[in-house]
């Protein structure tokens, strides 16, 4: 073998040894104790040391799902309407089942009371629907009152038509004659009650006993 020979066998040689040795070289695990889980001065993260909120209050959690508007306190949602015939303010037997809920839910919860809203379609003048909103509030409560509610835990408002549909078809026109049984949570701002023969709440016309259709 000549000297070049050798020479290439040789480089050869020694980059298959500097590989190897490469190769056979593992990776050092690294101690336990110099892991994440160590904090400055070698303490140990203890889970108990993380501080959490244990009052839902001050995160701003505690009435998100609760159907409660923060704002008015009232909840719209958890009771259903109770509709009332054309022109008619009498409780159907159909819908005496929601009243019914609505003592249920009153008594499960001791600390909120129920404002019922009488609602009219857009038949007639102003001034007669918000009378005939009243007395159909007013017969609601009248229900709730023969199942043993108590008449501090009721209050009546008349909307009248001020929030029907305008030229509405029967479907809408159904729709906007109803109670809504709003509940109201304690310490929230209570409803004006204006009766037919009284100066309705302000921004309400008075109630008329003209009736037009």
């Amino acid at each position: 073998m000549n000297n070049v020979s050798k020479k290439i066998f040789l480089v050869i040689a020694s980059a298959a040894l500097v590989f190897a040795a490469g190769c056979s070289k593992k990776p050092k695990r690294p101690d336990p104790s110099q892991t994440l889980g160590q904090s400055a001065g070698n303490a140990a993260l203890n889970p108990s040391d993380v501080q959490t909120p244990t009052d839902l209050a001050s995160t701003g959690l505690d009435n998100r799902n609760d159907g409660f508007d923060p704002t008015t306190g009232q909840n719209r949602t958890a009771l259903q309407p109770v509709y009332f015939d054309y022109d008619r303010s009498s409780i159907k037997q159909a819908e005496r089942a929601k009243l019914l809920a609505a003592k249920d839910y009153l008594e499960k919860n001791p600390d909120v009371r129920l404002l019922v809203e009488g609602h009219c379609d857009w038949h007639g003048t102003a001034e007669y629907n918000l009378g005939l909103g009243d007395r159909r509030a007013n017969e609601a409560k009248k229900f709730l009152l023969s199942l043993g509610v108590p008449a501090d835990k009721i209050e009546t408002l008349s909307k009248g038509s001020l929030e029907a549909v305008k030229n509405a078809d029967d479907k809408a026109s159904a729709n906007d004659r109803r109670d809504d049984l709003v509940v109201v949570k304690a310490g929230a701002a209570g409803a004006a009650v204006p009766a037919a023969g009284q100066p309705a709440a302000a921004g309400q016309p008075a109630p008329a006993p003209a009736k037009t259709r």
